[in-house]
């Protein structure tokens, strides 16, 4: 029996879990690091963390397992994108990775649309310049922070960092490569003249591979580490949400995924490119070679969930403990008590600003018709309605494009409650599945691993053999008109608003 290893670098933790051939889990280990906020908007994590989760985290499983080194093939990488992860001359790192969720570039996209300009840039990169992504991040460094700039050698992204720890190679893949703005989606290589006009080296940048292409194989240091053989390789991988699609079987098109982890995704396959020329959803190279996706993202879907969890859960969390279940179960229960409007109570999820489809780093949270009858049932369901609204957002853009879905999968922490796909399901007007594997980004690295590995043909055909549906929530006929009344006001809460989130950013 063959074995394979997906590693998986999350933002609150990186997650190891070694697969057989079939894809069954056979050990998982998770290591969590910590999130640093120096001011409102930033957000940084420490790239040493990442590597040394990712070591421990793959010798822990392959402890737990007591497989044998020689029986694991291959490893495949997925990781949060987007992360500025900077090395000096020595390899180095020179400052702590600004991650996905930070706001703080925003003259640094202004400052790439003024020389790339607006319609270009789209249509180069497919995408308006984002606070989030990587290239105005960068920018930010050479304009606050000169010497840093002068010091850096070689520009990284999270998991492409672990893979130099791995590997000692300087290598990326097409999928977490489109979310840095310097690729040509289209072509799937850097762009010269995006890279010219920002006045980027590209000797800073590292080569581009397809997803299950083989990018190394393990230094000596690194098999001491995580108890493999120095021979093992290590494939391209794919970006979080790139590989979530290749572990939930959407390779192929008509398909598309919602994921309700940190932030909220919802992910089609298409295998030809389509960009919205008013840039409110992202096209990216996706993990089969050849082909693309179109991906809405929102940025605080399972983050206010969380947040509510850790600001006013405490009673449910201590009864949690004692009853030996997960806090979010009992929410999901709370959360069944209050009606669908949660009694006339509506949230919008903006706790780190929003992308699809405002594109506003300024959005800030709001709790809408707060009155005194409300209770904490109530506002536990508006939470997760409003998070399910601004999913519908992403949705509603996709159609707009001409993207047909008819096979829609749940993945990501919040797609294990049966509450939260219900009310997907509904907004929706469609079918909502789970495949029997809870694994998602990590299984899909596993998978690019075999294929890399030469077990399968092509990822599609690895899919076919390994993901199976294991639920289905159908959608429920009276809930839809009631959500729909309250989805059309949800959207027209925003435009009234936006300017006075404006005006708050600037106190």
């Amino acid at each position: 029996m063959a074995y394979l290893i997906g590693v998986d670098l999350g933002t609150s933790g990186t997650k190891t879990v070694l697969f057989d051939e079939k894809g069954t889990v056979i050990a998982s280990h998770t290591i969590e690091y910590p999130m640093y906020q120096p001011e409102n908007g930033y957000a940084e994590q420490n790239p040493e963390d990442w590597r040394e989760a990712a070591f421990d985290t793959i010798r822990a499983v392959m402890q737990k397992s007591g497989v044998s080194r020689d029986d694991v093939k291959a490893i495949g990488l997925s990781g949060q994108m987007h992360g500025l992860v900077m090395l000096d001359q020595n390899c180095q790192v020179i400052r702590r990775s600004i991650i996905w969720c930070d706001q703080r570039t925003a003259k640094e996209c202004a400052e790439m649309t003024e020389k790339i300009g607006a319609e270009r840039i789209i249509k180069i990169t497919a995408n308006p310049a984002m606070t989030g992504f990587t290239a105005s991040k960068i920018l930010w460094v050479r304009n606050h922070e000169p010497r840093n700039y002068e010091k850096c050698r070689h520009i990284l992204l999270p998991k492409d960092y672990v893979r130099f720890c791995l590997t000692g190679e300087f290598a990326t893949e097409v999928s977490d490569a489109s979310g840095m703005q310097l690729l040509d989606i289209p072509k799937r290589q850097w762009s010269d003249e995006v890279l010219e006009k920002l006045e980027i080296d590209a000797s800073l940048l590292a080569k581009v591979y397809e997803s299950p292409e083989v990018t190394g194989t393990l230094t000596r240091e690194a098999a001491e580490r995580t108890g493999l053989n120095q021979n093992t390789i290590v494939v391209g991988g794919a970006g979080d949400n790139a590989a979530a699609a290749v572990g939930t079987g959407v390779v192929r098109d008509g398909k598309a995924f919602t994921t309700i982890g940190t932030s909220g995704v919802v992910f089609a396959h298409t295998s030809g490119i389509t960009i919205d020329p008013k840039g409110r959803v992202h096209t990216f190279c996706c993990a089969v070679p050849g082909c693309w996706h179109v991906m809405g993202v929102t940025q605080g879907a399972g983050l206010s969930l969380k947040w509510f969890r850790d600001n006013f859960c405490n009673a449910e969390k201590e009864t949690a403990s004692q009853m030996g279940v997960d806090p979010y179960y009992l929410m999901d229960k709370a959360a069944l008590e209050s009606p669908i409007g949660a009694n006339r109570l509506l949230y919008l999820p903006y706790l780190m600003g929003e992308r699809t489809p405002h594109l506003d780093p300024d959005a800030r949270g709001v709790f809408f018709g707060l009155s005194a009858m409300h209770t904490k049932r109530d506002l536990l369901r508006a939470v997760m309605e409003g998070v399910t609204y601004s999913l519908r957002d992403c949705m509603e853009v996709l159609k707009e494009m001409g993207v047909s879905v008819n096979d829609m999968m749940a993945c990501g922490g919040g797609g294990s409650s049966p509450v939260w796909r219900q009310m997907l399901a509904d907004l929706y007007t469609c079918p909502v599945k789970t495949v029997d594997s809870k694994e998602g980004p990590a299984l899909g690295a596993a998978i690019l691993a075999a294929v890399g590995a030469g077990l399968y043909s092509g990822v599609p055909e690895a899919c076919d053999a390994i993901i199976h549906t294991a639920n289905t929530q159908e959608p429920i006929a009276g809930h839809i008109p009631e959500y729909e009344k309250y989805y059309q006001l949800y959207r027209n809460i925003y435009p009234a608003v936006k300017e006075q989130f404006k005006a708050l950013a600037a106190l």
